[in-house]
């Protein structure tokens, strides 16, 4: 019998790696569901490659365009994401892949969960700031979660089912990002163009600035607590320069595991889609060069002082994730408009933080979707229009 999924967010960098890994073995898969923000003519080449009867596109222009131009052809368009019980039928699919970026992501993850056995989760905003909506939904609906970050896969993979009682300590590696070794002295004059010079990874303009910050590794401890029920001084970082090693789990029991894997989204995604069915995948033979020299450190928060906003977080789930989240897109979309300099990101980030306007949300637990992302949007606009 075919596995039935869908794919929320396909036309970006996670939906087009999943699109490319089921190409492989297209008998076995039935993709009952793609959805894109704007990018339609991708869309439509991935409904026609795998035969797909339901569309979303959500930006309505390209909507009403795309309408058009399906006029006669047997595809159902839809414009937004409260067409799931028609396109379902309240039937469970087996596997939902949702990438969709941004805090617009977590409505339709909340949403595609009800409909899905497994879904597998690959946006940060919607773990960060809505996590403890997106639990009472995976409890309600008995949906298995799967994370496809490749940290937070690789803890997944290490502890024993998702029990998160028999360990002590979690640690989750980074590269370091452009500016590991860079002269502190030269940090006020770096450019876009050299933040977004990972060494390691190909990623977009945002992600790549998070990295050079670090700001990324803030967001995936954020996430972990929050995935695996821990505080947050079970959770610490460390410097791995080649991206080979992504997780250590220390157990109670004095054991301690640690996962590699090449430098690929691939592979986590991959995982992801067969998690109950051991299948084969092509990857390099053990690199032992680098297990010899692994080149693990702790992190320099003089060169990455956004870490230290891990120290002011509470152990308890609050809209402050949220300010945090949409005050760090803000700035960093400064930067790359060349408004503000490098430094001037966790500069500012702590300015607005430690606003008495902001720091209130400490206490208030995210209630429904509409007010997380009333929030981001008023942290973002609230930024734009003061000095920062």
């Amino acid at each position: 019998m075919k596995k039935k999924i869908a794919i929320l967010g396909s036309t970006g960098s996670i939906g087009k790696t999943l699109i490319n890994i089921l190409k492989e073995n297209k008998n076995n898969f039935e993709i009952l569901l793609l959805t894109a923000n704007k990018n339609a003519n991708d869309l439509l080449k991935q409904a026609n490659l795998f035969n797909v009867k339901n569309i979303i596109l959500t930006n309505h222009k390209e909507y009403i365009l795309i309408k058009k131009k399906l006029k006669n052809k047997k595809i159902n368009i839809y414009n937004n994401f409260d067409s799931l019980n028609v396109i379902f039928k309240n039937r469970k699919i087996d596997y939902a892949m949702c990438s969709i970026t941004g805090f617009y992501g977590l409505k339709p993850t909340l949403e595609i969960i009800r409909f899905s056995k497994v879904v597998a989760i690959a946006n940060k905003e919607s773990i960060i700031c809505g996590w403890n909506l997106i639990k009472k939904n995976l409890d309600k609906f008995k949906t298995k979660f799967i994370p496809v970050d490749s940290e937070h896969f690789s803890i997944w993979s290490l502890i024993d089912d998702g029990k998160i009682n028999n360990f002590e300590k979690v640690y989750i590696t980074a590269s370091g990002g452009p500016f590991r070794d860079y002269p502190l002295k030269k940090f006020k004059v770096i450019t876009p163009k050299k933040a977004l010079m990972h060494p390691n990874w190909s990623m977009g303009k945002k992600i790549s600035i998070d990295s050079a910050t670090m700001m990324n590794k803030v967001f995936e401890i954020i996430e972990a607590k929050k995935i695996f029920g821990l505080k947050y001084n079970q959770l610490e970082i460390l410097i791995h320069p080649q991206s080979y090693l992504h997780a250590i789990v220390k157990f109670n029991n004095g054991l301690s595991k640690f996962l590699i894997h090449d430098t690929n989204m691939t592979i986590p995604i991959f995982n992801s889609l067969y998690h109950d069915n051991k299948k084969n995948i092509r990857s390099n033979t053990l690199d032992l060069k680098i297990l010899n020299n692994l080149k693990l450190s702790y992190v320099d928060k003089r060169r990455f002082p956004v870490i230290k906003i891990i120290d002011t977080l509470s152990n308890n789930a609050s809209l402050f994730e949220t300010v945090i989240v949409s005050a760090n897109d803000t700035l960093v979309n400064k930067f790359l408009k060349n408004e503000i300099k490098f430094n001037d990101i966790s500069k500012f980030l702590f300015k607005i933080l430690n606003l008495n306007e902001f720091k209130k949300f400490k206490n208030i637990t995210p209630k429904n979707v509409d007010e997380v992302v009333k929030l981001a949007n008023f942290v973002s606009l609230k930024i734009k229009n003061i000095s920062v």
